[in-house]
């Protein structure tokens, strides 16, 4: 058997969470005063993943960069990949919330979207 402490991070009370294990699997989660403790302890020791925020390079905009995000959580093992390919994007302006800004990022099936509205210059 294993245990794991970990911080919830599902809702702002932050509970102290301790996860048991046994062969990879989850057996116990204690410590958590909402179901979302359950949820977040689960997929964090058997699956992390991350929502990644950046900002994208753009032409021919009121601004110079575009903040931006994945449309929905990534694998965590690729944060770096997801980061090589938001920092090697460039798109033109304008873009409106919501936009996508790359497709399937890192081959992820994950889009990145834009999170602020570029005008054109």
């Amino acid at each position: 058997m294993e245990t794991r402490e970990l911080t919830c991070i599902g809702c702002p009370m932050g509970c102290m969470l301790t996860v048991t294990m046994d062969k990879g699997e989850v057996i116990e989660v204690k410590g958590n005063t909402c179901p979302k403790g359950d949820i977040y302890a689960r997929k964090e020791v058997v699956n992390p993943t991350r929502i990644v925020t950046s900002t994208v390079k753009i032409t021919g905009g009121d601004k110079e960069r575009v903040s931006c995000k994945t449309e929905s959580d990534i694998p965590k093992a690729k944060i770096f990949e997801v980061m090589k390919d938001i920092d090697a994007a460039v798109v033109a302006a304008p873009a409106q919330i919501g936009d996508v800004l790359i497709e399937n990022v890192a081959g992820t099936g994950v889009n990145v979207i834009a999170t602020r509205n570029v005008a054109k210059a």
